[in-house]
């Protein structure tokens, strides 16, 4: 198991440092310009020559690209990536996004796969009978519904006064602050990112649960006799939630690295997605090389989490 962890570790280490090299040749080196065309587009739109001179020198753009790649790496991991637009430091903003967005991505992440696997269970225990149906067809609603759209709605009925206004109207309160006021804002936010995932994670469980239930270990478990409920459980739903393992492990990290852009802006909670979705709107280029490296981090980081879990749930993938 150690030299399983330790390769994963070391690929995802790798997998970094091929992402920044990427990120590098997209930002700065495929666009073109010179060094001056490079350094305009990281100044922004109102930049003047002064800036823009600055920013040649401060980055080594009229310098070998190996120094350029080495001064981009110095300045995304030592907190000198600044946004030239706001004057801000990058990972500062980031920072003062993550309450938001770990709140969101953790509350609606617990809901997806609670109820996905409740879902999926139930629909396959009950397969082909109205029951199933009738989640299958609320499952599809809830794939189909565009997350933008499921959040004006729900922000506009529930919480502006359409129907009622019990919820508060948009944006995120801390934690630590109120945790009243914490939950009430981001209820409707987690339902609303939930739903796309309750239904995608239900259908998958009931395809891999009526799979599984026809194998032979677990036509020889119900031989022994064991009761039926401990087949279910131990044996033919530990199985089935491999793939589940992996979906949810990418996902919420995708959600974490800012795919929650819609839900964030929709519901104004200022998070990671919602940074991001400004610095695309601005062209601000060091906030977006900035959110690529971040996401890049969760979404690696998950990626081994997973591969672990994984070797947890069926040795047999472990290297011998």
């Amino acid at each position: 198991m150690l030299t399983f962890l330790v390769r994963r570790i070391i690929g995802a280490i790798l997998v970094m440092i091929a992402v920044t090299f990427i990120v590098f040749v997209i930002f700065i080196v495929v666009p073109g310009g010179g060094a001056k065309g490079t350094a305009e587009r990281i100044a922004g739109k109102n930049a003047n020559d002064q800036l823009v001179a600055n920013i040649q020198h401060q980055w080594g753009f009229d310098r070998p690209f190996y120094v350029q790649y080495a001064k981009m790496i110095d300045k995304m991991f030592t907190n000198k990536l600044v946004s030239y637009t706001s004057q801000q430091n990058v990972l500062s903003q980031i920072k003062q996004g993550l309450p938001a967005t770990f709140s969101l991505t953790i509350g609606a992440g617990i809901i997806w796969l609670f109820f996905g696997i409740v879902v999926g269970t139930i629909s396959a225990v009950k397969a082909g009978r109205l029951s199933d149906r009738l989640i299958t067809i609320l499952a599809l609603i809830g794939i189909s519904m565009p997350v933008f759209w499921l959040g004006i709605i729900s922000r506009y009925y529930l919480a502006e006064g359409g129907i009622t206004s019990f919820f508060p109207d948009g944006e995120y309160a801390s934690l630590t602050g109120n945790p009243a006021a914490w939950f009430s804002h981001l209820f409707l936010p987690w339902i609303v990112l939930a739903v796309l995932f309750i239904g995608f994670y239900g259908r998958v469980l009931r395809g891999n649960i009526l799979d599984t239930i026809n194998e032979d270990y677990v036509r020889t478990a119900k031989a022994k006799g064991l009761p039926y409920k401990r087949v279910l459980v131990k044996h033919v739903l530990r199985n089935s939630l491999i793939p589940i393992v992996t979906l949810f492990g990418l996902d919420f990290a995708a959600v974490i690295g800012g795919s929650a852009i819609l839900t964030e802006t929709v519901f104004d909670l200022k998070g990671v997605g919602q940074y991001a979705a400004q610095a695309v709107q601005d062209l601000d280029l060091p906030p977006i090389m900035g959110v690529t490296i971040y996401a890049t981090f969760f979404i690696v980081l998950f990626s081994v989490l997973v591969d672990v879990l994984y070797a947890y749930l069926d040795p047999r993938i472990r290297p011998t």
